[in-house]
């Protein structure tokens, strides 16, 4: 059996390029949506350019043109949408009930993986306004998918290092904390997944050809990298030589920070909740209907936290 052929859309974007990446090199017939709406954008535009330098096809499309996306859809077995979810960038995850139409019509694609990548919104009925609009939405385009009878699988990658763990976890900030003071979310001993975005799209380009995640989710939960916060300090002190200063945020007074925040921060601070709290990446046991994605692919080298921090030396 040959190699799928591969159409991501959202190929610009912050997984987008490195699944068009991870597709490349693992031999697939990439194609790229290019939409007409990129106008003046000269950043995507390069990025694109160099998809198509590296063996990429670009095909163009529009979400306001349901033939164009049929068409675009036709080409390929497979369809990775990784439209932002992320609300202080874009959020765009209920346009994708465009292309699950399209996909629909076209009747063609063995395989379709929505934009997801985060926490698996299925676990995630009880989550607190007005950060649960993610999960909502997410389960609603499952829903169009199911019903549709399209094939797929789902990608719960949770928290990604870029955002997770160069901040050691802290929010408003990328870097490391220049003070040596951070904040401990409870005890700090809730274990946390953190995966490096490169890895995530190594794994997802590893399932769609492979038939023990068809109708599944996969977890992507590689097994050093299942870390509490505390353990995540410990690895920045022994590698940057400083001690950490250290004040504990309770629950309560979390939750209680919300107030006067703007949407996009509530929408994170009930997400860090659910995470550092609650517990809601470890907290189950994967039944029946989902994989583990380094028991599947023990081939992938994935990156160590400890590998991770030492760019920010």
């Amino acid at each position: 059996m040959g190699k799928s052929k591969v159409l991501v859309v959202g190929g610009t974007g912050y997984i987008g390029k490195r699944i068009v990446k991870a597709s490349l090199e693992e031999g697939h017939e990439t194609y790229v949506l290019q939409r007409p709406e990129i106008g003046l954008d000269i950043d995507k535009l390069q990025i694109l350019l160099s998809f198509k330098k590296q063996g990429a096809r670009l095909v163009q499309a529009s979400f306001s043109d349901h033939r164009s996306l049929v068409d675009a859809v036709k080409k390929v077995d497979v369809v990775i949408c990784t439209m932002s979810g992320v609300h202080f960038r874009s959020h765009n995850l209920l346009v994708q009930l465009k292309l699950v139409e399209a996909i629909k019509e076209a009747g063609n694609v063995k395989r379709f993986l929505p934009s997801e990548f985060g926490m698996d919104p299925a676990r995630m009925g009880n989550a607190i306004e007005p950060g649960r609009v993610t999960f909502d939405e997410k389960m609603k385009v499952r829903k169009a998918i199911e019903e549709a009878n399209i094939p797929f699988t789902y990608v719960s990658a949770n928290c990604f290092a870029g955002y997770f763990v160069g901040n050691l976890s802290q929010m408003c900030t990328l870097l490391p904390p220049a003070t040596d003071n951070v904040t401990v979310y409870g005890d700090g001993n809730v274990k946390v997944v953190f995966v490096d975005e490169d890895d995530v799209a190594r794994y997802t380009i590893k399932t769609i050809d492979d038939p023990r995640t068809l109708n599944k989710t996969v977890y992507l939960r590689p097994p050093d990298n299942i870390l509490s916060q505390r353990q995540l300090f410990e690895k920045w002190e022994k590698l940057s030589g400083k001690q950490l200063r250290k004040s504990t945020l309770s629950e309560h007074d979390l939750l209680s920070s919300m107030k006067g925040l703007d949407y996009a921060q509530q929408v994170g601070v009930g997400h860090f909740y659910h995470i550092f709290y609650e517990g809601c990446l470890t907290n189950f046991e994967i039944g029946e209907d989902g994989e583990e994605a380094s028991q599947l692919y023990p081939d992938v080298n994935y990156t160590r936290m400890d590998d991770y921090l030492k760019i920010f030396l």
